[in-house]
């Protein structure tokens, strides 16, 4: 009889599986390799997932919860970009250039994560072909996010800049407290109040 543990392992690796399976066909031998690699993690809200003062050496497929990216200016946590359900995250040219880079990643709720050690990644991309076909289209989220980052710098108006955040996070822009919602566009949390006040 199987215990609760073992009985939740199963069903995670189940679930990472099915996701997978929407991008790629798995075979028996990749299901193998892939179960032995990912490891299941946990994190509290508020707690650190990554310190920009060490190389990123993982990544984090969210399971349930909100990841933030961010960055320290003149003291303060610029916030970069926010990941959900179902997405990839990492400090991008840290993970893939393995050197510093300035980003830092939080949890803004307690988070349940798969995580994947870039060794691992390329092991995979060494030896499974169809493994180059499921980064290109998924893990391509993440630079999904900076290119949305770029694309509202474009935008002069605090409004303007709040319309395309909503646009861009609409399924998770209300679980994002308004202090980093502020700090992603570059304006105030009382100039941020104003403007939702007045829509």
């Amino acid at each position: 009889m199987l215990s609760t543990i073992n009985r939740q392992i199963i069903e995670q690796t189940d679930e990472i599986f099915r996701h997978f399976e929407k991008y790629i066909k798995l075979s028996e031998t990749l299901k193998s390799e892939l179960a032995k690699r990912i490891v299941f993690k946990y994190f509290k809200k508020g707690e650190l997932v990554h310190n920009a003062d060490t190389i990123c050496t993982k990544s984090y497929f969210i399971q349930k919860g909100l990841l933030r990216t961010y960055f320290i200016k003149d003291g303060k946590e610029i916030s970069e970009y926010f990941c959900s359900e179902a997405e990839w995250v990492n400090s991008p040219r840290s993970f893939m250039q393995r050197q510093l880079d300035i980003y830092y990643i939080d949890a803004i709720e307690n988070t349940d994560v798969f995580c994947l050690h870039v060794n691992d990644l390329v092991f995979l991309l060494e030896n499974f072909p169809e493994m180059e076909r499921y980064s290109r289209l998924s893990m391509g989220t993440v630079f999904g996010h900076l290119i949305e980052r770029i694309t509202s710098l474009r935008f002069t108006t605090a409004k303007e800049k709040y319309d395309h955040f909503r646009s861009t996070y609409q399924d998770i822009y209300a679980r994002i407290p308004l202090g980093m919602v502020a700090t992603y566009l570059g304006i105030t949390q009382e100039t941020l109040s104003r403007i939702r006040s007045e829509m």
